[in-house]
């Protein structure tokens, strides 16, 4: 495999100042590909995530922080990442909130962001790239969703109601986008990455108060906490899941278009 693959081309990745976003980021430099990095951080924390890409070999990197719950700010940023060199070969929807509540408790407010991150948004990015990518054809959505794109779970209304929307909007687009390009320019996809339980920080406070809970260690904390159903026991590193993405990214991956790709431990398979 080609680990220079992406040279001279340019990716987004939103929410990518930590956890997935950063290590897809990362695994995008490490193929050569110039990175508009994205997230709402510290200006300690964008320097951190910028040297570490261009530790990882980015072309170059430029950093945004556009609020992505607002339409306008989506139009802003992808003013920015398209003018930055002239167009992207990448985009990686990778934003996302979470919030959980019973339906009848769900605050409408909470519902609207989610909505608006989580899928809202990837439907303005989408719009806004998929014309170059076309052009040129050759370009690459890759849509991160989740197992609850593919099944459901209490209080996590509005997470799954986005996600099953990511899952259709990026079906369509890659339906829109099948015939452009060829074999050898690498034609354009859209794909989705379905993750189950990925070690980030977003989810260590419950692995620290499952082991306090059971008086276990860390292990078998996790472990305890992914017996319901994630049948390896077994939790994916933000590494995995961005190994997963650069695979769709490469040229001979043309063909694999539409598919929502679960990194589970067999989840869905139940």
């Amino acid at each position: 495999m080609d680990d220079t693959f992406l040279k001279g081309r340019t990716a987004l990745v939103t929410g990518s100042v930590q956890g997935i976003g950063l290590a897809i980021a990362e695994r995008l430099a490490r193929a050569g590909a110039a990175i508009v990095l994205h997230g709402l951080a510290t200006p300690a924390q964008a320097a951190e995530a910028e040297a570490a890409l261009r530790c990882a070999g980015a072309e170059d990197v430029l950093f945004l922080d556009h609020d992505l719950r607002e339409p306008a700010a989506v139009e802003a940023l992808m003013d920015l990442a398209l003018g930055w060199r002239g167009g992207l070969d990448v985009l990686v929807n990778n934003a996302g909130i979470q919030f959980t509540a019973p339906i009848v408790e769900m605050p409408p407010q909470r519902w609207d962001a989610i909505l608006a991150i989580n899928l809202t948004a990837a439907f303005h990015t989408m719009r806004r790239a998929l014309p170059g990518m076309l052009e040129r054809g050759y370009g690459r959505v890759v849509n991160i969703a989740s197992v609850h794109g593919l099944v459901a779970s209490v209080h996590k209304a509005a997470y799954v109601a986005a996600k099953f929307g990511l899952v259709g909007l990026t079906r369509v687009a890659a339906l829109e986008c099948a015939a452009a390009g060829t074999r050898d320019s690498g034609g354009v996809t859209a794909n989705c990455i379905a993750p189950g339980w990925t070690e980030t920080a977003i989810i260590e406070p419950q692995i620290v108060a499952r082991a306090a809970q059971l008086g276990a260690d860390r292990d078998a904390a996790v472990r305890d906490l992914l017996r319901e159903k994630q049948p390896s026991l077994r939790i994916s590193r933000p590494s995995e899941i961005a190994e997963v993405a650069a695979m769709l990214c490469q040229p001979w991956a043309h063909n694999i278009n539409g598919i929502t790709l679960p990194v589970d431990g067999g989840w869905t398979a139940q």
